[in-house]
Formats: structure tokens, C-alpha cells, sequence
């Protein structure tokens, strides 16, 4: 039995109300609010918070594999999934694969970790997803487009959902699409698109997959379809005829937005969270004349998974961003002021076990833990004589200053140290947070996110974020 034996997911602690888009471009706007990034976060790092999450009581030397799926990796040319790997501290013999160029990539995804797990080529692999889309600048696509992250484990034992059956659609569509020249997503003529493209193949697909098994809309406890807004999605619940509550009335569109890759594996994760043992789920996504339906069956081991942080951790826990002009600013649409440190990727080669993967050293002699790492111990002067040891990701505040000078799109710069739990200090940048509110014995926690731009590449290391 192959299926799902962990979930997670990622949303950024920003939300902006969609009137605040309506006050900076004219009184129409779509109702609710969407997810913002912040200047520090893109596709990479809500994939690995989402990773993170879903491992958080798993051994990720146990994982076989990392598929990334995207639409707006960092990289044209690099792997995104290898950085993500090695930032939530996977072993060095494991498969890892991007799938790209689709809002599909994420079904695309599942199945192929699927497929590898059911050939034996695989026991566990992790998949995560997730988009930074951008809609142009007063367009309804800039409304609607939301930023999330989400991930799956897929294996062959602790499953908390089978993958019961699997059912596709490939059809040439000019839906939505963006060149490698486009900053913001095109879009053909929505009534067209909505009638001969989602609204034409997501029922189809649906339909196909339910003749295929031989089963009728009352066999399914919950039908999770993803949806890029919301009007279409509830002309095709209608034209489904789906029985009443099987169905969430919002897929996350007027809370989150519309989250393009991530979108269907989101919904996913919500549905796993409320889910019961014996349901049976429907998952559909869509993307550009492209749909994936699976059909999963809900066993015992998800009482197992209760209390990950998926979905509805992050539904309240947000905080407002009612200035566009910022918001322009993080999507760095807006220019800032410029900041090109020094870079180097051999150091970047050289250092990863300590600032990607936050390994210290423990002394074999005396039992202290230092981080940064250290050759000579802190305390009994032993040279040489430690063990790798993980720096814990939750502490508290010991001191902090406020640097109003760096040039930051959201200043004031906080610089915090961090007394983590089980040993150890961090010393580095305080993101997610409200400056006043920062005081010392704060709870924080540490964030992998985007730093800087130096050398020609992206820059990434871990922040502090206030869990309170």
C-alpha cells in the first residue's frame, strides 16, 4: 500500500486585504484578503518551512528522496530541490528532482513520487510545492494570487492515506502562461478560458476518474478541487452536482489566494487535517488543459499525524499589511536600495553544515555545545575532540539591538542573540516581527530565508521569528 504518511504546509504570516490593491487602482476588488510574501521569502523557502513542518516528528535520514515543484523557482538553471534537501538536513544519497513550468507540477509531483514508491525504486520521498506568482500591477490576477507552501511524505508503511487510484487529462490549452521574459503571469480571455478550460476539463477529469473505479459522488467523504478563483470554481461544484458538505465552500481563495502549485496540495493537507479513518478523498488539480485526479482512502494511522502544522496553524496566525507601497517593495516591483555583499560560493560549499543544515559541535570531553562550530572547546580547552550536533530551532531572547541604517524594505533591521533550547546561542536577524514587540525572553524560532543577492547568486541562512 502505497500513500501519505506525513503532511505539512507553509503560510507567510502577511495578509493583505484586497480593497488595499482597490484603494491604490480604483474601487473594484475582489473580496477577502491573500498571503504576501515577505522581502525575505520566496518559493524556496516556504517549500522548505513546509518540508521542515512535515518532518517535524519524522528522521529525515530516512527519506529517500526530495521533489520540488514550482513555477517560480529561484533558478533557471539549478536545482532548487538539492537547497531544500540539504536546508531541512537530508543524507547525501537521496534522489532530488524540479518539476516547473506548470501550476500542474504538483500533482505532477505526487504521482511521480508515487510511481517510485509503488517500482521499489524509493521507500519514502518528500514532496513539496510552492509559487511566488506575481499578477501585474492593478490587474484581478494581483488580487488574487496567493503565496503558500505544502508538502506530502509518500511511502509504503504508516499510511495515513492510500492512493487508491489515479486519472489524467492532457490537452494543448492556452490558458494562463508566462515566458522567460515575463514578470507577471498572462492570461487569455477569462470567459474562454474559464468555459473551454477549467470549467470543461476539471469535471471531466473528475468524472473519468469516479467511471474509472466504478464509484458515484456519494461514495466520496471529501472532494478537494483546486481553483484559481472563485466563481468558477462554484459554477463547476454546481455542474458536479456534489452532495451537500463534501466540499469546502472557500478553497483557501478568500483567506489565501490563489496559490498556483502549491494550491492542490494545500487543500490537500486541510482536508487531511479534518479528515477521519475510512473517508475516501478526491484530490483534483488543474493547469493549462492538464488535470490530475487521485482517489485516497483515509486509514487509522492519520489520528497519527494530528497536531502537524498544517493549514489551519497559520490561518490565524497572520499579521496585516494595509500599505501597498510596501507590498510593491517586497515583490520587489518597487526598486530598493541596493545591497551587493561579498559572496562566495566556495564558502557557501565549505560552511553548509553549520548554515544550511545548523550543525554545532559537542564536546566528546566536557559535553559543551558550541555554534558556530568550534575545533577548540569553549570550556575545557579540548582541541579537536567533538561530535556534530544539531542546534536546537527554538529559543529565547537574550539581547537584542535595532539598526535603523541597513538598508532593509521594512526597517528597522533587528539583529537578536537567541538562548535556544538545549544549548546554544544564534546571533542574526529577527524577520515576521513588529520591533516594538521585541523583548527580551521573547520566544523565537529559526526560519530558513532568503538573505541577500551576492556574487551573482541568491544568499540563503536562518532568521528569527517570534512565535508569540
Amino acid at each position: 500500500m502505497v500513500g501519505i504518511t506525513g503532511f505539512g504546509a507553509y503560510i507567510p504570516k502577511y495578509r493583505m486585504a484586497r480593497d488595499v490593491v482597490a484603494k491604490a487602482w480604483g474601487p473594484r476588488f475582489i473580496t477577502g484578503e491573500r498571503a504576501v510574501d515577505n522581502h525575505d521569502e520566496d518559493s524556496l523557502t516556504r517549500a522548505t518551512e513546509a518540508a521542515l513542518n512535515c518532518l517535524a516528528a519524522g528522521d529525515p535520514k530516512a527519506v529517500d528522496g526530495l521533489i520540488f515543484a514550482s513555477t517560480t523557482s529561484p533558478y533557471l538553471e539549478k536545482q532548487a530541490s538539492t537547497l531544500v534537501a540539504t536546508a531541512v538536513d537530508l543524507p547525501v544519497e537521496i534522489y532530488t528532482a524540479d518539476h516547473l513550468s506548470s501550476v500542474r507540477a504538483g500533482t505532477a509531483a505526487l504521482k511521480a513520487a508515487m510511481d517510485a514508491v509503488k517500482g521499489g525504486s524509493a521507500k519514502n520521498l518528500l514532496v513539496t510545492a510552492a509559487d511566488t506568482r506575481r499578477g501585474e500591477p492593478g490587474s484581478d490576477s494581483e488580487q488574487l494570487i496567493g503565496d503558500g507552501a505544502a508538502a506530502l511524505m509518500i511511502g509504503g508503511s504508516g499510511v495515513a492515506a492510500s492512493i487508491e487510484g489515479i486519472y489524467s487529462l492532457s490537452e494543448e490549452f492556452m490558458d494562463t502562461w508566462r515566458k522567460q521574459d515575463d514578470d507577471y503571469v498572462q492570461k487569455g480571455d477569462a470567459a474562454f478560458v474559464q468555459a473551454y478550460g477549467y470549467a470543461r476539463m476539471v469535471p471531466a477529469c473528475i468524472k473519468g476518474i469516479l467511471k474509472k473505479y466504478e464509484l458515484k459522488t456519494s461514495d466520496i467523504s471529501r472532494f478537494v478541487i483546486a481553483a484559481p478563483d472563485s466563481r468558477v470554481y462554484a459554477r463547476v461544484t454546481k455542474s458536479l452536482n456534489l452532495p451537500a458538505g463534501s466540499f469546502p465552500e472557500d478553497p483557501l481563495l478568500t483567506t489565501v489566494g490563489d496559490t498556483g502549485t502549491a494550491a492542490p496540495l494545500m487543500l490537500l493537507v486541510d482536508a487531511l487535517e479534518k479528515a477521519k479513518s475510512g473517508e475516501r478523498i478526491l484530490l483534483c488539480g488543474y493547469g493549462a488543459g492538464n488535470a490530475d485526479a487521485f482517489l485516497l482512502q483515509i486509514s487509522p494511522e492519520i489520528e497519527r499525524l494530528r497536531g502537524r502544522r498544517g493549514v489551519s496553524s497559520y490561518q490565524s496566525s497572520k499579521k496585516p499589511l494595509a500599505n501597498y507601497e510596501k507590498f510593491l517593495k517586497f515583490q520587489n516591483t518597487l526598486p530598493t536600495e541596493p545591497l551587493e555583499p561579498y559572496s562566495s560560493w566556495a564558502l557557501l560549499w565549505k560552511e553548509k553544515k553549520q548554515n544550511l543544515q545548523l550543525y554545532g559541535t559537542r564536546c566528546k570531553k566536557c559535553g559543551t555545545f558550541a555554534f558556530p562550530r568550534r575545533r577548540i572547546c569553549l570550556k575545557c580547552n579540548a582541541k579537536d575532540e567533538y561530535e556534530d550536533a544539531k542546534l536546537p530551532r527554538k529559543g529565547k531572547i537574550y539581547t537584542f539591538a535595532k539598526d535603523h541604517l541597513f538598508p532593509n524594505p521594512d526597517p528597522p533591521t533587528v539583529m537578536a542573540v537567541a538562548d535556544m533550547e538545549g544549548g546554544g546561542r544564534f546571533y542574526g536577524q529577527v524577520t515576521d516581527c513588529d520591533p516594538a514587540q521585541i523583548k527580551i525572553g521573547l520566544p523565537v524560532e529559526l526560519t530558513f530565508r532568503r538573505f541577500h543577492q551576492g556574487g551573482g547568486f541568491y544568499n540563503y541562512f536562518w532568521k528569527l521569528r517570534p512565535t508569540e
